[in-house]
């Protein structure tokens, strides 16, 4: 059962008006990923994918995490953007995030903005910042989208979610 979007206020989206399949495209604000007092991840050039009732996963260039990334053997499959492989954040000195991340090594035609780029679970970082202000993760830690004030609900992932 669909649930009653929020209304959005002025400057907001509602995560009920985005497409499925979903969108990616670009985006220039700063996102800043931080773990063990370091930033693992600083960039302008990312991707945000809008699906309906998530709120929006950004994709950040593999190169932005330096020598942070570290591939696992771990895959799943999306029905749009296809096979995913996952990583780990590695941070000297504390305890690596594992399968903390994910990206497409060979996306599904629709989405070629996605090459090269590692999409994040937000909350399982110190802090994620979206030019400056600090993002929520999207609820459930099955989904990895950013909340930020500029978007609005109800999110998949809470409880009783499960068949939206």
């Amino acid at each position: 059962m669909r649930p009653r979007p929020d209304p959005p206020g002025p400057g907001q989206e509602s995560v009920w008006d985005y497409p499925r399949p979903p969108r990616a495209e670009r985006d220039t604000r700063r996102a800043v990923l931080s773990y063990g007092g370091v930033v693992v991840a600083d960039s302008t050039d990312l991707v945000r994918v809008l699906e309906t009732s998530h709120p929006p996963t950004f994709y950040l260039p593999r190169s932005a995490f330096g020598e942070h990334l570290v591939p696992v053997e771990k895959s799943t499959f999306c029905e749009w953007k296809g096979t995913a492989r996952y990583v780990d954040v590695v941070v000297a000195g504390v305890l690596p995030l594992r399968e903390v991340g994910w990206w497409y090594p060979e996306p599904d035609r629709r989405y070629p903005e996605l090459i090269d780029r590692v999409a994040v679970y937000p909350g399982r970082f110190e802090e994620v910042t979206l030019d400056g202000v600090r993002v929520e993760p999207q609820p459930g830690g099955f989904y990895g989208g950013w909340i930020t004030a500029e978007v609005v609900g109800p999110f998949k992932g809470g409880a009783g979610s499960w068949g939206w």
